[in-house]
């Protein structure tokens, strides 16, 4: 299987040394990248600034903002058999960068003009065949998060998405559940290892994969 696995945040710049970002540490996506190598496949890995090293064998693809994760998961998904969406993307950037360093000096208060980036996964799943499958993530906190993570299946024309919380970003353990597009109860995958949740991950994603293979094969 090829495979496409996206993981870390992104940056957006405000000015020359500022920028927003959020608290993931692409460790699990990390971890998916070692656990679909472990099953012999053939990974692209779609890497955010983080501090941890790659794995070796992957094909590496660096990125800084989400601009340029869209770039890069629109040129390599094409080619690809499955795409796991672990990245946590920046959600806004400014409306223009600023240039230079912003001064503290003389300054109460700075405001600052945010707009939306692009829904990267939505973008995918528009593009995404038949023959491909894409493991989506859902971050929710609070009341209705199972109703928004199933929603996002459908807007997103997702295979199966994995509800988490804020608690996973950053942790040695995480736990998730994961919803499938054709229904059915959650697989509630609970305080795992992110290495052992990976691998149960990448699992999903062949046995999705291999369904949607017989199903064209069938008469």
């Amino acid at each position: 299987m090829k495979i496409a696995i996206t993981a870390g945040p992104t940056r957006e710049p405000i000015d020359d040394v500022r920028y927003i970002s959020n608290a993931s540490s692409g460790k699990l996506g990390i971890a998916l990248a070692r656990a679909a190598l472990e099953r012999h496949h053939e990974v692209t890995l779609v890497l955010g600034p983080v501090e941890i090293a790659p794995p070796e064998g992957v094909r590496l693809v660096r990125v800084e903002t989400t601009g340029d994760l869209e770039r890069a998961c629109r040129e390599v998904f094409p080619s690809q058999d499955a795409l796991i969406m672990a990245a946590a993307p920046a959600d806004f950037r400014l409306k223009e960068r600023i240039a230079g360093k912003i001064a503290k000096e003389g300054k109460d208060s700075l405001s600052l003009e945010l707009v939306p980036n692009p829904d990267v996964v939505a973008g995918l799943g528009r593009m995404k065949r038949p023959d491909q499958v894409i493991l989506g993530f859902a971050l929710e906190s609070g009341e209705g998060g199972e109703v928004r993570a199933l929603a996002k299946i459908v807007r997103k024309n997702l295979d199966a998405i994995a509800l988490n919380s804020p608690e996973n970003l950053g942790s040695e353990r995480a736990s998730v559940s994961l919803y499938r597009a054709a229904g059915g109860a959650a697989r509630v995958l609970a305080d795992l290892p992110k290495d052992d949740l990976a691998r149960e991950l990448v699992r999903e994603v062949e046995e999705i994969l291999r369904e949607k293979r017989e199903r064209g094969a069938s008469p």
